[in-house]
């Protein structure tokens, strides 16, 4: 990409972020409240034990004031007890809010994601949403768990401590108090720098993540070409920009500890010049001076961690924000609450005029019309990249029409409540997805309390009792990752069967008979009859003999319907049909008659072949 059309790098909007931390804050805040009372009363104890060697120094030891030893003790003994209970609790009631703020992030993060657009899942990478939804809701435990908290406890403790250096000494408190401030500052610009350098690790994490689920996903492939070594190079390259970032913050932060390390040891310096001049000069005396010690690094403490803390709360903001930008996107169901119910439909699908597009001024489908009447049988016929399956997309509302409108039962898709017209779909697609559970789950996914007389009777419609009955776990069989343990037509099977029990009004089938050989696809062709008998079906098949018992079949080419009717009737016309019929019968005859050799019949062996023992077109 030439470097004047590079993207502007987006920065992180602070007061955007900021309003949703300030909701997830508020959403908790009676915990983080008893929280924070008790982050205050760990800190307040925390001050006994500082404040004490002032007495042990000057009237214990100094003035030889035995009595007070022993209520000195018992006080920073309860003082301990108190610091070691609150810690306990605290961690309890931070740890529990912050786990389940996570868990209540992710779901909602996971429920937006899922109702996206289709569209949105084509262009994003799956490993980059995983990493949207477990780990960018990491972040929040430092909002809501001790992070914040533990700001708060430690500038409150900080708070009481300056008020007693002033007392103590205040011109030497108001020397410290500069040295601070300044270095407060420098970690202000030091954290100003970190936070692009840790939402940009995000990105590449999410990315690395991606890539290394296509890997694994498609490892069979990767094996069969022998890429082992390019994906190697593609993660390792991956890894090393995430390793240049994780390096880039650690010197930053390696830089804040130094920076931190020089600042102690300037406060030190002054404190000895200083704090010993006031001791020779009867101004301190030697308890008060330990004392200054010990509350001087109550008051650098809270201003030392900021670089822990405030590097953890960065995180969680880069991390809100890439969630925010997720939740911002609509979803398909936007609006839908304004919509009135579908309700029962007779299942008549019409497009009327439907031009669509998946990049601006290439249409992929060009003044479209049809009606597929309600039970009707419509097959889409035509070469690859025609139009079939983005046809079919807009009939499952995957995708909606740039001009034109698909209409069921007379009413518009748009204006109708998506839920309750994709509940009336049932689909088998060519890619027939599985989850990793038992057959009896996958039968089920739509109808997931149906009985198990219910599934086997749908498995046995769809023919796949065949093999299930022969598996050590019939229907409790687990099949994999995707169905990885199940054959292509096995699946295609289970999807069939899965499509059976759904009971839908309008029924997809893309390739639904793709997966299997002649034996099996006649097997379950009586159970394709029986599943759309009744339905509204819509039928992709290039084995066209798949397809001649439809009410009406569609030929596309370039996006247009080039010609439409009966099996018969296309036949009959000797149209682009007929070229894709023969084309397809020919190359089937020849193998017929001639397995193994490279023979190309001539057009007159169409009407011969009957003889040879193959069927006619007219036959099938």
């Amino acid at each position: 990409m030439p470097e004047d059309k590079k993207p502007e790098k987006k920065k992180l909007d602070r007061t955007l972020v900021w309003r949703e931390a300030r909701e997830i804050i508020w959403t908790r805040r009676r915990r983080l409240g008893v929280g924070a009372v008790l982050m205050i009363v760990n800190r307040l104890a925390g001050l006994v034990l500082p404040g004490s060697s002032k007495f042990l120094i000057d009237d214990v030891v100094g003035q030889g004031q035995a009595a007070l030893l022993l209520p000195l003790a018992a006080a920073v003994g309860g003082a301990t007890l108190v610091q070691a209970g609150t810690s306990f609790a605290l961690a309890q009631v931070l740890g529990v809010t912050a786990q389940r703020a996570i868990a209540d992030m992710r779901k909602a993060v996971q429920a937006h994601v899922s109702r996206l657009p289709v569209r949105y899942f084509d262009s994003t990478k799956t490993g980059i949403l995983i990493s949207r939804i477990m780990t960018d809701a990491e972040g929040i435990r430092n909002l809501v768990g001790t992070g914040l908290v533990r700001l708060t406890g430690g500038l409150v403790t900080a708070a009481i401590a300056l008020a007693v250096l002033f007392v103590l000494n205040w011109k030497l408190t108001v020397v410290i108090l500069i040295v601070l401030v300044t270095f407060g500052g420098a970690m202000a610009f030091a954290f100003q720098r970190l936070r692009p350098i840790f939402r940009e690790r995000g990105k590449i994490n999410a990315e690395v993540t991606g890539r290394l689920t296509e890997t694994l996903g498609g490892v069979r492939v990767v094996k069969a070409y022998v890429a082992e070594r390019g994906e190697q190079l593609v993660f390792a390259r991956g890894v090393h920009r995430l390793f240049r970032n994780i390096a880039r913050t650690i010197i930053g932060i390696s830089a804040l500890g130094a920076f931190t390390t020089f600042i102690v040891g300037v406060i030190s310096v002054i404190m000895i010049v200083v704090g010993g001049r006031a001791i020779l000069d009867g101004t301190m005396t030697l308890g008060e001076f330990v004392m200054y010690i010990f509350f001087t690094g109550l008051v650098a403490a809270p201003l030392v961690s900021i670089a822990e803390i405030g590097t953890q709360i960065s995180e969680a903001f880069a991390g809100l924000d890439r969630i925010r930008e997720i939740r911002r996107m609509a979803t398909e169901e936007a609006g839908d609450s304004d919509k009135e119910p579908l309700g029962e439909i007779q299942g008549e699908i019409t497009f009327r005029g439907v031009w669509f597009e998946y990049n601006p001024d290439v249409p992929v489908l060009k003044d479209v019309s049809f009606t597929a009447p309600p039970g009707s049988t419509t097959a889409l016929v035509g070469s690859s990249g025609s139009g079939k399956s983005t046809l079919i997309s807009l009939v499952m509302a995957f995708n909606r029409p740039k001009e034109g409108t698909v209409t069921v039962d007379g009413r518009a898709l748009d204006t109708v409540r998506l839920r309750d017209y994709r509940s009336l779909l049932g689909v088998v697609l060519q890619d027939n997805f599985l989850f990793d559970g038992t057959i009896a789950e996958n039968i089920a996914f739509a109808r997931p309390h149906a009985s198990r007389e219910q599934i086997e009777e749908a498995a046995r419609i769809a023919h796949a009792n065949v093999f299930v009955e022969e598996f050590e776990d019939g229907y409790d069989t687990v099949v994999g990752e995707r169905g990885i343990k199940l054959s292509g037509g096995q699946r295609q099977r289970i999807a069939i069967a899965r499509a059976i029990l759904a009971d839908p009004r309008i029924l997809i089938l893309d390739e639904a008979t793709s997966s299997l050989d002649s034996e099996s696809e006649a097997m379950i062709q009586d159970g394709l009859r029986s599943l759309r008998r009744g339905r509204t079906s819509f039928v992709i098949a290039h084995r066209l003999s798949t397809i001649r018992s439809a009410d009406q079949i569609l030929v596309l080419e370039d996006g247009k319907i080039v010609e439409r009717g009966t099996h018969d009737e296309l036949l009959a016309k000797r149209g682009r049909y007929r070229q894709l019929y023969d084309k397809q019968y020919l190359v089937e005859h020849d193998r017929f008659i001639n397995p193994g050799e490279d023979h190309t019949p001539e057009p007159e062996e169409v009407e011969a072949a009957p003889r040879s023992g193959a069927p006619s077109p007219r036959d099938l």
